[in-house]
């Protein structure tokens, strides 16, 4: 019996997973997403920050662009990046401090769910740039 209520639970998973194909999702990672000449991005704080900086990089990992966020709550934050003239901006990192120490910073991107899976480990997304990502790793839905 027990068998059969996990089968039925992985066959009601995949039922509302199949609603998320097509739909964008925010998971870790620092990919920008550049669409009309804006970049977006986003990152997660554990807790307060007196200072956060965005830092915008090349394919190559140097830094094209900065912006200063300044204090920042705990919690999810986005940020829009105006390309302008640095159109070799891919990726981005986030650095946050109160006073001299360093706070944990998670960085965050949209991604776009192209097909599920139920196989291996559990209910999976299979997303168009992160590729194979847990459920439980998604932060947002769009």
């Amino acid at each position: 019996n027990v068998t059969s209520l996990k089968d039925t639970f992985v066959q009601l998973q995949a039922m509302q997973g199949a609603s998320l194909v097509g739909r964008d999702v925010i998971v870790p990672g620092n990919r920008l997403d550049i669409d009309a000449g804006v970049g977006q991005g986003g990152f997660e704080l554990e807790s307060a920050a007196d200072r956060v900086r965005v830092e915008i990089l090349s394919g190559a990992g140097k830094v094209v662009d900065t912006i200063e966020l300044g204090a920042q709550s705990s919690g999810l934050h986005g940020f829009d990046w105006p390309v302008g003239t640095h159109t070799d901006g891919q990726s981005f990192r986030v650095v946050a401090t109160s006073g001299s120490v360093s706070k944990s910073v998670t960085a965050l991107m949209r991604d776009h769910v192209d097909a599920i899976s139920t196989s291996g480990t559990g209910f999976r997304l299979e997303l168009a740039h992160t590729g194979s990502t847990a459920y439980g790793a998604v932060r947002a839905f769009n």
